[in-house]
């Protein structure tokens, strides 16, 4: 079997700087870089710290810093990395220990964006409609996991903490095109601001660094357009 060399950036709160420690073992075909940590969890050292739950790319717990890119450990081969794999934590995030950052700062602008369905008039008595035509418009927004890779790659996010981010806007948009949400003006007001679609420079980090390949940047975009549409009178 061929022979991974892990080095993984840990981290102990008060600790000056972060340091990097050496792991080596031998995988097998199909071991992913999760797998691989979770071999060095139970088999070398079990004070290393990761955050992961479904090992299956859809909770998006273990979203890290991999060879240089936002990755998804789960989803990510070691074989495909070569023989050396670099794992670090999210960047822009304050790093609790090791792999471990701090997400309440993401999901505080999550909330602020509104993240569900907001519908005033009456209710449907069985359910709400919706035609083909009009999931089409959410169909991609809708498959954010919420990792926080988008984030993590946006200079804005970094010098920033009440920028928004791509992935709080993204979700905006979600529910802004949703035929069923009567929140729109809510959500303009929150996100068509300094802090919100504006901030945005279109750089497209966020674009590389999504591991479901969404376009968050597109989405910030629109947003963009109906924050102008809103204040010139079109949105009502």
């Amino acid at each position: 079997m061929p022979t991974a060399t892990f080095l993984i950036e840990r981290y102990e709160p008060g600790d000056p700087a972060p340091r990097v420690q050496e792991f080596r073992f031998e995988y097998p075909a199909g071991m992913t870089v999760l797998t691989g940590l979770y071999h060095i969890l139970e088999n070398v050292d079990p004070s290393i710290a990761f955050r992961a739950a479904c090992r299956a790319g859809v909770c998006g717990s273990c979203a890290m810093y991999i060879n240089g890119l936002q990755r998804l450990a789960c989803e990510t081969q070691i074989a495909h990395m070569g023989d050396v794999v670099r794992v670090g934590p999210l960047p822009g995030f304050a790093v609790l220990k090791d792999l471990v950052v701090d997400m309440e700062p993401f999901w505080r602008s999550y909330e602020r964006v509104k993240p569900y369905l907001i519908h005033n008039s009456q209710v449907p008595e069985r359910e709400f409609r919706q035609s083909p035509k009009q999931y089409y418009k959410l169909r991609e927004a809708v498959n954010c996991i919420l990792c926080g890779a988008c984030t993590a790659s946006c200079p804005s996010s970094w010098g920033d903490s009440e920028y928004l981010g791509p992935a709080a806007m993204l979700k905006a948009y979600r529910f802004n095109v949703d035929s069923r949400d009567e929140g729109v003006l809510e959500r303009l007001e929150i996100v068509g601001s300094e802090e919100g679609a504006w901030r945005c420079h279109t750089v497209y980090n966020c674009v590389e660094a999504c591991p479901k390949h969404l376009n968050p940047t597109e989405a910030i975009q629109a947003l963009k357009r109906a924050s102008v549409a809103k204040r010139l009178g079109f949105i009502r």
